[in-house]
């Protein structure tokens, strides 16, 4: 998985390249939790990611758990609809902000 990151005065952009699953899933916590440090907004970008497994999911809830903790948004953009089909199974639309 390819991970991009931008900063604006806003917000942090993630962007998501591949598969978030068992092998690439620590890369994306690395990457996401220590951005909570310094940002109020994160945007993870789903627009080149093709698949989420349960230990990406995880991820995603540990960050919106962090986000929260420390009084910041954690968004979601440009889910497919394979992904989001995902997310509603798992009741994790109704947890995340997936705009």
């Amino acid at each position: 998985m390819n991970i991009n990151r931008t900063n604006t005065e806003e917000k942090t952009i993630i962007d998501l390249e591949g598969r978030l699953d068992t092998t690439t899933a620590p890369q994306l916590q690395s990457a996401l939790i220590p951005e909570f440090d310094t940002s109020k907004e994160i945007e993870l970008n789903f627009c080149d990611l093709a698949y989420v497994s349960s230990a990406g999911l995880r991820v995603l809830l540990m960050g919106e758990k962090t986000a929260r903790a420390k009084g910041a948004k954690l968004v979601i953009t440009n889910v497919s609809a394979e992904i989001m089909e995902v997310f509603e199974m798992t009741g994790f639309s109704e947890i995340l902000t997936i705009v």
